[in-house]
């Protein structure tokens, strides 16, 4: 009987599809890559959340055929490793989309209405933070998207047709018509979309080298009221840079779901930063979404041990 090793807990609708089919499951004790590597033995698939899955941890698995990514980033596996030794690892595609789009839209809004401090401000008495400075509203407001996949997509819907903004993007890899069938404008550089931001919304992969797309010198770029929201990945943005410009007044506000180191060491600054809204990497974290995830990988597997190719394998980098 083949086991299939999961790294963090997933949906339990997906572990009995498992344990239908057959396999056995089984879960790492501490959501560390140590525990990984050192429990991973003889598992014939992997699935992994955010922990990822390092060259070490492929190592130590010597019966390896599938890792299953439960999710759309594959940033933090190995996967020169792992196709080194031709096992396949594959992505949760377009599984968690929606979710994470409806949490882009709900941090754009804390950030233009303030919610945040709003709620501590009533927590610690404070009934007149209602007289300490007015709010943004967003319609009519130009949301500049960078990237255009599934989830920028979904996130222009809501944002023109639900709030009324005039949405633009940059995306280099996305044809024109696809803009065109979204009624979003494209925009050629990375710089022409900054200068017109009223909110900047972040959803580009992680790039390869571990630089930021965004540094201090696009953040300049911004108009002093432009709010940013960073649902894709941590690295995407100077993150140090952004908090020295909301502490500065230079920017509107900031609302980030993901970080460069997660979870954040208790010195990053920006945990004391105002006008920053922080939410610990749970765009994805809904019902539907952690389902469709769980069960995307779990079918992606059985085709893989069945001797089927799996629909969304990625392939290594150049």
């Amino acid at each position: 009987m083949s086991t299939c090793f999961i790294t963090q807990p997933i949906h339990p609708e997906a572990v009995r599809f498992l344990h239908e089919q057959g396999l056995r499951t089984r879960f790492a004790t501490m959501p560390t890559m140590e525990a990984v590597i050192a429990e991973v033995g003889d598992a014939e698939a992997v699935i992994t959340r955010d922990l990822g899955f390092s060259a070490e941890a492929v190592a130590a698995a010597p019966a390896l055929r599938i890792i299953a990514c439960h999710g759309s980033g594959t940033n933090r596996i190995a996967v020169a490793a792992a196709a080194r030794r031709g096992i396949p690892v594959t992505r949760a595609v377009d599984a968690n989309s929606r979710s994470v789009a409806e949490m882009t839209i709900a941090l754009m809004l804390a950030g233009a209405r303030r919610i945040c401090p709003a709620d501590a401000a009533v927590r610690q008495g404070n009934w007149g933070f209602r007289y300490e400075g007015a709010g943004t509203e967003l319609h009519r407001k130009t949301l500049a998207l960078v990237g255009f996949g599934a989830i920028a997509r979904h996130v222009a819907q809501i944002a023109g047709h639900g709030l009324g903004m005039k949405v633009v993007a940059w995306s280099p890899s996305v044809p024109d018509d696809v803009f065109a069938a979204h009624g979003v404008v494209r925009v050629a550089c990375i710089e022409d979309l900054l200068v017109q931001a009223d909110v900047l919304s972040l959803h580009r992969p992680a790039s390869v080298s571990g630089q930021p797309l965004l540094d201090a010198k696009h953040l300049e770029l911004l108009p002093g009221h432009a709010i940013i929201v960073n649902t894709s990945r941590g690295s995407a943005i100077d993150t140090r840079a952004l908090t020295e410009m909301l502490k500065a007044g230079r920017l509107g506000a900031a609302a980030l779901d993901v970080l460069p180191q997660e979870p954040p060491l208790p010195d990053e600054a920006a945990l004391s930063c105002p006008g920053m809204t922080l939410t610990p990497h749970m765009g994805a974290t809904t019902e539907e979404a952690l389902i469709r995830m769980a069960m995307m990988c779990a079918h992606q597997i059985m085709d893989c041990l069945g001797g089927r190719v799996p629909a969304h394998i990625v392939s290594p980098p150049a």
